[in-house]
């Protein structure tokens, strides 16, 4: 059990504005087979999702204090318009690493329906991690 709260906190943190390395978990613990697969795709699935969602928020939060050009470096600020062209479907790349912490905080930012985003960031976590599982069962 104390694997699953390790791979919740690990893809938690790999989703906000801190490194990590939640897909090197989740391997070693596929490797180990200590838990059904797919209990450890969906919950390092969920821990992910709700660390973008906490990103999300800041985003969201941060429009309401500080203009996107005194907060946002370059990386952010092309990440906010790749958002404001695409709109929310950009949120189902949340998964890419550095960029999609960027996606999620503008997503947030430009103050997209927070159904329709945690759906999305959810699907793209979820297939990222499918793919990881499954390379190394």
């Amino acid at each position: 059990m104390l694997e699953l709260w390790g791979l919740f906190v690990s893809a938690f943190i790999s989703s906000t504005i801190a490194p990590g390395g939640s897909e090197a978990v989740l391997a070693y613990l596929v490797a180990e087979q200590l838990h059904p697969v797919m209990m450890l795709v969906l919950v390092a699935t969920v821990g992910n999702t709700l660390g973008a969602l906490t990103t999300w928020w800041l985003g969201n939060l941060a429009a309401k204090k500080i203009p996107a050009e005194h907060l946002l470096d370059k990386k952010k600020q092309k990440a906010l318009r790749w958002v404001q062209h695409w709109g929310y479907w950009s949120l189902l790349l949340s998964w890419l690493p550095i960029v999609g912490d960027a996606l999620c905080f503008a997503g947030g930012w430009l103050k997209l329906p927070l159904f329709i985003s945690t759906v999305l960031i959810c699907i793209g976590k979820l297939l990222r991690y499918l793919f990881v599982a499954y390379w190394f069962v």
